[in-house]
């Protein structure tokens, strides 16, 4: 008999749908959180102690990583006679490669990176349980580059619908469903209605992701400047939006408060999120981790920051004050700061309600990002910059909205 436990994400699942097409009914696949595979683990090896277990059983585990207690009772199980292997992709999860029954990869050799759904895939080829076709290939390497998030580099948005369409059905219903598709071979692709389905979840998420973004609040917790939303749902889309529009801020924050859970994001390559998430029982990508919520989790991205407002986001459909003009921009804050970026040979200088602050900036992203972090200070209407101009620079409004058209042009 073959027993995987593995993640309830679409990874995990994948695996499962992998599983179950290379043993068919000799799988029994358990679905499992972060936080329930060691309870899972603890139960199976109590069982296999007490009871009979035949000489072809083997417990598999992919896309989770157990505790240290766990994974001294697997090597135990093994020394026993069993068959254990451990399959998983995480930065977090790599000191368990000092386990022979352990594979944790993080990368290909030629840079990719890995899912436990492309290992697992690869690793079953190896072992001549499965046989590489056209859907399997395609599905799997959406898999990958959603798990990774190549997806949007790569710029293949189907492999993003594929986690929707995953989310849209129970697990059972998407097993099923892929389980036919990937028996058959040949390309693996989106139904009629699916495709139907997908654009209606796509609004969906669109307005979701623009309510949740008015509620973004940003502090600074251990020396990182953090923004901080409550979400319970498309927590990658949600990540992802509000890091290219707040680029200012090291991580992202969002609180699942029912599941009582953290998801850490970042877009910075100097920021390294599974160890802020390990620091709370957590692992997972440098980029992309998760936590529980402890109650030291709890006190500094809860409790600390409930008086916070929300950030201001810039202001939208601007014409004249577009960031890096060479006249410069004007931003303000919630105390009624007035900030202005203007270049002063090849460096960028900040005016402070009025006075000319100290530092200097080699661009204008790295004199936004201060301003930001520093004041949270978000740009303004034109109709405040222009008016800022005026009174600056002693031209009527006519001569300064013609010369600004002429940059715009």
């Amino acid at each position: 008999m073959f027993f995987l436990f593995t993640h309830n994400d679409l990874d995990g699942v994948s695996c499962g749908i992998l599983a179950r097409l290379a043993f068919g009914d000799n799988a029994e696949v358990r679905y499992n959180s972060v936080e329930g595979l060691n309870r899972e683990v603890e139960r199976f090896l109590e069982r296999k102690s007490k009871g009979k277990r035949r000489k072809d059983d083997c417990l598999m585990i992919t896309d989770l990583m157990v505790n240290d207690a766990n994974a001294e009772r697997l090597s135990e199980f093994v020394r026993s006679g069993a068959k254990v292997k451990l399959i998983d992709h995480h930065k977090s999860a790599l000191e368990l490669n000092r386990y022979a029954w352990a594979d944790v990869t993080v990368a290909y050799e030629d840079g990719r990176l890995a899912s436990a759904t492309s290992l697992m895939y690869d690793y079953l080829q190896r072992e001549g349980w499965i046989r590489a076709t056209e859907s399997l290939n395609q599905y799997v390497e959406w898999v990958r580059q959603y798990d990774t998030w190549e997806w949007e580099a790569l710029g293949n948005p189907k492999a993003k619908q594929l986690n929707d369409l995953f989310f849209m059905w129970s697990i059972d219903e998407f097993e099923d469903q892929m389980l036919e598709r990937l028996k058959a071979d040949g390309g693996f692709a989106f139904t009629e209605f699916e495709e139907k389905l997908l654009g209606l979840e796509q609004e969906k998420i669109e307005r979701y992701v623009r309510r949740k973004k008015r509620e973004l609040v940003q502090t600074f917790i251990a020396d990182r400047c953090v923004g901080i939303v409550h979400a319970e749902l498309y927590h990658s889309e949600l990540s992802s939006e509000l890091g290219r529009e707040n680029a200012h801020l090291d991580y992202i924050a969002i609180l699942n408060m029912g599941g009582r859970k953290m998801s850490l994001r970042t877009i910075h390559d100097n920021v390294d999120v599974s160890e802020i998430a390990g620091g709370f029982g957590g692992g997972g990508h440098a980029k992309a981790s998760g936590c529980p919520l402890t109650e030291e989790a709890y006190a500094s991205y809860v409790d600390s920051v409930f008086g916070i407002d929300p950030v201001r986001p810039d202001a939208p459909r601007n014409r004249f004050n577009l960031k890096g003009s060479e006249y410069g921009n004007l931003y303000d804050n919630r105390e009624a700061e007035q900030f202005y970026l203007f270049t002063c040979g090849d460096l960028w200088r900040i005016d402070r309600n009025g006075e000319t602050q100290n530092e200097t900036f080699p661009t204008f992203e790295e004199a936004e990002s201060f301003i930001k972090r520093e004041y949270q200070a978000s740009l303004v209407r034109d109709e405040l910059f222009v008016k800022y101009l005026m009174e600056h620079m002693l031209i009527t409004k006519k001569e300064l909205e013609h010369a600004l058209e002429d940059i715009v042009k």
